[in-house]
């Protein structure tokens, strides 16, 4: 049997800190200052000092995989110089420490935190300079860690680069967020990601899949035009994105959208040649809620690409958490055959979590009964998608388990089944203190999920 892999996600702005060591050019995160209800990112949960007692944490609670970011800026002067050797010689020792644990490596090469200089330089991923730098820095890595690190992807959320969110997370600083310029940056990273990917089958024998950001989009209502407004929605932000992972075309209904509009991608010669000659040896993907969608808020004319900006509603039948994020462990096991019947490559969830407000008072376990209520219902839901539907899953990773700065570097949004003593203001001892959700999973791990499933036929 394919060994299941159970492990844990972070990203490095997140989670390292050491913002000015070691050598490490600035990221746009780096700049970034503190605001009433967020940190500055200069420490996170000090990783880069830390990370051995996290590994032995990740290693007690029988994980077998950690799925880590580099970053850029830590190991390429600027983005575009010289390999920072220091930096090199930091994720040397975390890759071995992982391994001396027996946990498989997955790494992520870009989360967002784009190198300031081709920030403020070039624009971010709208620039070919950029590409072409990134390009670069992702067949270095490729060159310096294939040979231990045997799972990879390049993009985070990459679909997230079809909304305009891509603005946001691309390192674009200035200019009109066209049409034009999103839509080049999403052919941007998609050549990117191929460019990667083919270089990495044609010197290795390691495994590439490409990631997206798949929230569960449901029509509002069954009026016809929520209808087409979801399934337009999943077309150009996930189903295109998929298409050209595993078929290396874009969406037909994409393209036709680019030609009646006039949308420039400035594709230069030979790009669309690789994308079509990449490989994925599976697809990977982030979940945490899911929404709905009532085209009559949309107004006329919007891309379907910022649909979700007009149209999304609250689902009035499921429960939420207390940053609106809509609970569906059935919008789970939807995705996941969404992703496999249709494009039949292996599936792995690689996030997947609930951020709740905690705090500890120095004393008595952390009650998270709300977290393993949120694991074990999408665990179930994952169960009967691979054993009721079919879907080849290759594991799951859960997201930020020790935790770590939210997405927009509020520490009050905790996802960890390990609590990290510092607040957004306040770094503390940073003291590691397992919640109640830490042995739960704990025998999880350890009975393969049977603990989830006794008395309930699967065959």
């Amino acid at each position: 049997m394919t060994k299941f892999f159970w492990g844990n996600s972070v990203s490095s702005m997140q989670t390292e800190g050491g913002w000015d060591e070691g050598g490490k050019s600035p990221s746009v995160y780096d700049v970034r200052e503190a605001t009433e209800h967020a940190s500055d990112w200069k420490f996170a949960n000090d990783n880069y000092h830390q990370f051995e007692q996290d590994l032995d944490h990740i290693k007690d609670l029988g994980m077998n995989m950690y799925r880590f970011q580099i970053s850029w800026s830590r190991v390429i002067e600027n983005g575009n110089g010289e390999v920072n050797e220091e930096g090199i010689a930091y994720y040397d020792r975390f890759i071995d420490g992982l391994l001396e644990r027996g946990i498989e490596p997955m790494i992520c090469l870009y989360h967002f935190d784009m190198p300031l200089y081709l920030a403020e330089e070039y624009n971010g991923l709208v620039s070919k300079e950029v590409l072409n730098a990134f390009v670069r820095y992702g067949k270095e890595m490729v060159d310096r860690y294939a040979d231990k690190v045997k799972y990879w992807i390049v993009f985070n959320e990459q679909n997230l680069y079809h909304v305009p969110e891509a603005f946001r997370i691309s390192g674009y600083l200035q200019g009109e967020k066209t049409a034009n310029e999103l839509y080049q940056i999403l052919h941007n990273v998609m050549v990117a990601h191929a460019e990667i990917a083919n270089y990495l089958h044609e010197t290795t024998d390691a495994q590439i899949g490409g990631m997206l950001a798949y929230s569960e989009v449901y029509p509002a209502t069954c009026k016809p035009g929520d209808i087409l407004a979801a399934r337009k929605w999943d077309e150009f932000v996930n189903y295109t994105l998929l298409d050209a992972y595993t078929k290396g075309t874009y969406s037909k209904e994409m393209m036709q959208f680019v030609k009646n509009n006039e949308i420039d991608m400035n594709i230069l010669s030979g790009e669309l040649e690789t994308i079509q000659n990449q490989k994925n040896d599976f697809i990977s993907f982030s979940y945490y809620a899911s929404s709905t969608i009532s085209a009559e808020k949309i107004p006329a004319g919007t891309i379907p690409n910022e649909y979700m900006d007009y149209g999304r509603l609250d689902n009035p039948h499921l429960d939420t958490t207390e940053w609106n994020w809509q609970i569906d462990p059935l919008g789970f096991r939807d995705v996941l055959n969404k992703l496999y019947q249709r494009y039949q490559l292996p599936v792995f969830p690689i996030e997947n979590g609930i951020g709740v407000k905690e705090e500890w008072d120095g004393t008595n376990l952390i009650e998270d009964d709300y977290r393993i209520d949120y694991h074990k219902k999408h665990l179930l839901a994952m169960y009967d998608a691979m054993y009721i539907d079919g879907v080849e899953v290759m594991g799951y990773l859960g997201w930020g388990l020790i935790d770590i700065l939210s997405s927009q570097g509020d520490m009050r949004k905790r996802y960890g089944v390990v609590y990290v003593n510092r607040d957004n203001h306040d770094l503390k001892d940073m003291k590691r203190v397992p919640k109640k959700s830490y042995e739960w999973f704990k025998e999880v791990i350890k009975t393969d999920g049977k603990c989830l499933t006794e008395g309930v036929d699967r065959t």
